[in-house]
C-alpha cells in the first residue's frame, strides 16, 4: 500500500486525454491527410477523434479504466473503491454509446492496448473507418 501523498502522485501522473496510444493515431491520422477534432466536447462521451459533420467518433479506451478483461480483475482489485469506479467507467461508456447512436452517430471504440500491439493494422482501421 501507499502513504496518501504518494498515491496522490501516482495518480496524477495518469493522463485522460492525449495518451500515448491517442498521440500515435493522431500522428498516423495526420500523415494520411485526414482532418479531425480531438476530444469533442460537443457529443456525447467526449469522443477522442471526431468528424461532426459525418456523424463519426473513435474512442481509444484504455484497458484498465474501461475495463477490458475486467470479470478476470475483478476478484483482484480492492472492493470499495476500483470495482465501483471501472463499473461506473463501464455504465457511462455505454450510455455515451447509446446517446451517439440515438444521435445516428458511427462509432468505433479500440482498446489501447491493440493500438500498442498491432499499431499499423489498428491505425488502418482507424483511417478506413473516419473515410467510409
Amino acid at each position: 500500500m501507499f502513504t496518501e501523498a504518494k498515491r496522490s502522485e501516482i495518480m496524477s501522473k495518469i493522463r485522460s486525454k492525449n495518451t500515448k496510444a491517442e498521440l500515435l493515431v493522431f500522428r498516423y491520422l495526420r500523415r494520411e491527410g485526414i482532418y479531425f477534432q480531438k476530444h469533442y466536447a460537443r457529443a456525447p462521451g467526449k469522443p477522442d477523434i471526431a468528424l461532426p459533420r459525418k456523424k463519426i467518433a473513435v474512442f481509444i479506451d484504455g484497458d484498465f479504466w474501461h475495463g477490458r478483461g475486467f470479470n478476470a480483475k475483478k476478484s483482484r482489485l480492492p472492493k470499495k473503491y476500483w470495482v465501483e469506479k471501472i463499473e461506473g467507467n463501464i455504465k457511462r461508456d455505454r450510455r455515451s454509446v447509446r446517446a451517439l447512436r440515438n444521435m445516428q452517430w458511427k462509432i468505433l471504440r479500440v482498446w489501447e492496448s491493440d493500438v500498442a500491439r498491432n499499431n499499423e493494422r489498428i491505425m488502418v482501421k482507424v483511417a478506413l473507418f473516419l473515410r467510409s
